[in-house]
């Protein structure tokens, strides 16, 4: 006999009894759902210069892919997933770009990297990643050497051995004859110089002295006097940092130099031509910009202008954004951000249109086809504005 009793207390209580072995139980219930997860989202590591000479625009380039990213989560993801940026400072050294590196890939387990800001982070740490077939995809980073990196290694920069020819036939083509120069000792400063006095000196020019600094110098007086007692028919500055680049353009002037510089786009950057001020009027840099037709490129820089409020150097603004697109339409073909090797094959098959360009590709150094520099000319301040970023476009390069 089984019964079934109902205690006081309101639990229910059974007891058996006899040896018929039957059992009684309750009403047979379904397993509660177990609530989805959401599948895990695609990491991609990020090394920009957030501290550091390229402070200024490794921070602007690390927001501009944090806003593309934030676009693409806002759109559903990719197929499916959302995308997780982790996030190093690479410092603009090639010790802390190492430090950063091993950070993400023992550490995180991540294969495919955005960045570096700086040639000399690149250049540290693409050694290791070539080695452990990691993917490295720099929006900013220029040094020539690093088209000589290796299979894994990729940007949307400009080599600056075109940098240099384009500096070196504008100067040429302006008259001048005779150049003094001043350098940072950094590689991305140093290639620049390079690139530009060789050229230079091919079309017959001659470089009368040049002089360099370390990054934490603030006061180029004593090198500048020197430079300037050569007489030169101009100055050309190759600065890593915005601060140093405007600064030694405003203690020029000081100086009494009154002829004509000229800079990569570093003395052409929001901060730069803030320290400068009316000192830099006149002063020509070789740049790479934005088609004020690209819709693209007007959309990525109004938006980010909203959210953050400071824009330099938009044309790497836009590079950083665009490297995270990307990664991303890749990612949507290999569906695997362990898949290295299929983010690499993806690269170096892609043709892409975005903020900095319509239809550019990469070759098979990884180096990017299809985008050109400009020469600009800095504007007195009071005709500087949000809209034309202080200077004033004058055209391509002279072909020489």
């Amino acid at each position: 006999m089984v019964l079934s009793l109902i205690a006081c207390n309101g639990e229910d209580e059974a007891a058996s009894g006899g040896d018929s072995g039957t059992t009684v139980t309750g009403p047979a219930t379904e397993p509660a759902p177990q609530p989805t997860q959401p599948p895990e989202p695609f990491r991609i590591g990020v090394m920009e210069s957030l501290t550091g000479p390229g402070e200024t625009y490794g921070t602007v380039a690390n927001q501009a892919k944090q806003l593309a990213m934030d676009e693409i989560n806002a759109s559903g993801g990719i197929n499916g997933r959302m995308l997780e940026l982790v996030i190093e400072d690479s410092k603009c050294s090639a010790q802390d770009a190492i430090t950063a590196y091993r950070k993400l890939t023992d550490v995180d387990g991540i294969k495919i990297i955005l960045g570096t800001s700086c040639s000399g982070a690149m250049l540290g740490a693409a050694p290791l990643a070539e080695a452990d077939g990691v993917v490295m995809f720099s929006g900013l980073a220029t040094n020539p050497d690093i088209a000589e990196a290796g299979d894994y290694i990729f940007r949307t920069s400009l080599n600056d051995a075109q940098l240099g020819i384009d500096m070196g036939n504008t100067m040429w083509a302006d008259g001048i004859r005779t150049i003094a120069s001043i350098a940072e000792t950094t590689d991305y400063a140093e290639g620049v110089r390079s690139a530009s006095t060789d050229r230079f000196l091919e079309l017959g020019g001659t470089a009368l002295l040049e002089e360099s600094y370390p990054t934490d110098v603030t006061d180029f007086r004593s090198q500048l006097t020197k430079l300037i007692a050569e007489e030169p028919d101009a100055l050309l500055v190759a600065a890593q940092a915005e601060f140093s680049g405007g600064t030694i353009v405003k203690q020029a002037r000081e100086l009494g130099y009154d002829g004509p510089i000229y800079g990569d786009v570093v003395v052409a950057g929001t901060t730069a031509l803030e320290v400068a001020g009316d000192a830099a009027v006149g002063v020509k840099a070789i740049i790479t910009d934005l088609d004020p037709n690209n819709t693209t490129a007007t959309e990525v820089v109004n938006n980010f202008r909203a959210k953050y409020d400071y824009v330099t150097l938009p044309w790497y603004l836009g590079s950083a954004y665009d490297d995270v697109y990307i990664v991303a339409e890749c990612l949507k073909q290999t569906d695997d951000d362990q898949d290295a090797d299929g983010m690499r094959d993806c690269l170096y098959g892609i043709t892409w249109s975005g903020a900095i360009g319509e239809n550019y590709s990469f070759d098979e150094k990884g180096e990017v086809v299809g985008l050109a520099n400009v020469v600009v000319e800095v504007l007195p301040v009071s005709e500087r504005t949000d809209d034309n970023l202080g200077y004033k476009v004058l055209g391509p390069a002279p072909i020489l």
